[in-house]
């Protein structure tokens, strides 16, 4: 058995649900062949028992052969071991199958988001990607679960046809047509619950959505006192769901019906038919048994049958979901077509040709704007972030022509909105594992964390718990502050590092950053005069460009707009 999850889950074909679910069904074909063949043997196994029982009827009992009697008790006795073996093993196959899809598609989800990063958010809402892994990825694999046995079913009902034209013509072709005419008209029911399915599963995404935007920002509404507002929104979106459920049930409540009543009509004028030719001796009593037994074991085909067109149905609404996420692609990929650019060398100049900003090598360089959104912008082009990073060069070189990864080891950019996620606070600091515990907590002084590690009761192997909510926004920009500087990058990018600590602390932060990253490049966005007294350089922008740079004394005594900036003044863009 193969162990799960896959090393590597593969490439998936993006061209439309049924090529995905096709590759899907590639991947894992030999599990699929060995689960088709057990199908198979059970299913048939199954069929035959009707045949076999009608022989020991006809020879054994209606001829008194004692000794077909027993002949033919033993191959029923064989086709029953032979059925529950090969039952046993198809739903083993069957769940294999199952989990090896589900877990493929969640895998794809899971490694593509990391991969596509802040452009997913904005082309797919987070509640139709945790859907997606939630439910639809089972619905995918139910569809593997349930293939071999209905390919079981096809078989078997071909090996019944057969039987039954060779015994009566009339009552064999009674059952050839008539099991493809009681799937045609499943099909008018199954229609509209697919489209009733697909309107569902849009509105409980939209619920998963709001759901996780809210607890993500549950702190915030309880602080302003929204959780009133919440409530309505949710409550409002939960009735959505349950009406689109309710459409949806009553469609699914015809097609179970239809499922026992077509079948069971149908096992009717097959036994009415065989009566009334065992009456007038066009077949034996042991074929009317046999007639009974056939039309009764079709139930299980039929039922079989309706049962992969409902998981069909399913499957192409999950593999569609599936497609529409996948398709997505990073703000920034390499391209493998693409001759390789030499990497720059160290100590070389960071230019953003749009600010007319550059960055020396070895300074601490602080960028101030009035508008907090310039500086954002400039921070997520110098570290090749978002769909705007034309025009950056390291050295000589555009960012946008070197390999994604030279430039994340290159230029480290540490958010505003710092992200933390669950395990140790060693793990967390330093995921890579690359320092001793020594070395974090130097990090951890210079972010002036020591409060913070202080308050955990076992230290750095205390757990951090999801988004780090147990923690202040202080602490966790602290934590993220110190993350950061365990990289050791070339170029380190900090957005408003001390935004959401006190003056006291964020003075000894300043101090400390300063002196940590000494001769090493730095770039800080930020309008605090506690951060600026520390700058080697000073860059300040409006409306997004380069406007004057210097010292940080020099700009306060000779540029009015830059020194209402920073005491926070009534300067305006464009005055």
């Amino acid at each position: 058995m193969r162990s799960l999850p896959y090393d590597d889950p593969g490439t998936p074909d993006l061209r439309s649900p049924m090529h995905f679910l096709g590759w899907i069904g590639r991947g894992q074909w030999r599990t699929l062949c060995v689960a088709i063949f057990f199908g198979v043997v059970w299913m048939v196994g199954q069929a035959l028992l009707p045949a076999a029982m009608s022989r020991a009827i006809d020879e054994g009992i209606v001829g008194k052969d004692s000794a077909a009697l027993v002949r033919w008790c033993l191959v029923l006795l064989g086709l029953g071991v032979v059925s529950a073996l090969s039952g046993v093993m198809r739903h083993r196959m069957a769940v294999t199958n199952w989990l090896r899809a589900a877990f493929r598609s969640v895998q794809l989800i899971g490694w593509h988001s990391a991969d596509a990063g802040e452009a997913l958010p904005r082309h797919s809402p987070t509640g139709d990607v945790v859907a997606v892994v939630a439910s639809d990825a089972m619905r995918i694999g139910g569809l593997y679960d349930i293939f071999a046995r209905f390919i079981g079913a096809i078989v078997s009902y071909v090996v019944v046809a057969v039987i039954l034209i060779n015994a009566s013509l009339p009552l064999g072709l009674v059952v050839l047509i008539g099991v493809p005419v009681l799937l045609g008209l499943l099909s008018f029911v199954v229609r509209p619950l697919q489209r009733r399915q697909a309107a569902q599963r849009e509105e409980s995404g939209r619920l998963i959505g709001l759901g996780a935007d809210t607890v993500a920002g549950l702190r915030v509404l309880r602080g302003i006192g929204g959780e009133s507002t919440y409530l309505e929104r949710y409550a409002a979106q939960s009735q959505q769901v349950r009406a689109s459920g309710y459409r949806v049930a009553g469609v699914q409540s015809v097609l179970d019906a239809s499922q026992v009543f077509l079948p069971g009509l149908f096992v009717l004028v097959v036994t009415w038919l065989g009566a009334r030719f065992a009456l007038q001796g066009q077949i034996s009593v042991g074929q009317l048994v046999a007639f009974y037994g056939y039309s009764a074991f079709l139930v299980m085909p039929l039922r079989t049958a309706t049962e992969f067109v409902d998981r069909f149905t399913r499957a192409h609404i999950g593999a569609r979901k599936a497609i529409t996420i996948l398709r997505v692609r990073a703000d920034h990929v390499d391209h493998p077509e693409h001759e390789p650019t030499g990497e720059p060398p160290r100590d070389v100049d960071l230019v953003d040709e749009r600010s007319g900003v550059t960055v020396t090598p070895g300074r601490l360089t602080v960028v101030v704007s009035a508008r907090p959104e310039d500086t954002v912008s400039l921070a997520d082009r110098l570290g090749r972030f978002g769909t705007e990073a034309a025009g950056v060069r390291l050295g000589g070189t555009l960012l946008t022509d070197l390999p994604v990864e030279v430039v994340r080891r290159r230029v480290v950019v540490s958010e505003t909105d710092p992200r933390l996620f669950t395990g140790t606070l060693r793990s967390e600091l330093d995921p890579w594992g690359r320092h001793d515990d020594e070395r974090i907590l130097a990090a951890l002084s210079v972010a002036s964390g020591e409060d913070v590690l202080e308050a955990l009761p076992d230290g750095l192997d205390s757990d951090v718990e999801e988004r780090g909510r147990s923690f202040s926004g202080g602490q966790r920009q602290r934590l993220a502050l110190t993350r950061a500087l365990l990289t050791d990058a070339d170029t380190l990018v900090l957005v408003e590092p001390t935004s959401a600590v006190d003056a006291h602390t964020e003075a000894r932060v300043a101090g400390r950053l300063a002196a940590a990253r000494s001769g090493r490049t730095t770039v800080i966005m930020s309008a605090s005069p506690l951060v600026l007294d520390h700058a080697d350089h000073v860059a300040f922008l409006r409306g997004g460009v380069l406007e004057a740079s210097g010292t940080h004394r020099a700009l306060m005594r000779d540029h009015p707009a830059y020194r209402a900036v920073v005491v926070r003044g009534e300067y305006e863009e464009g005055d």
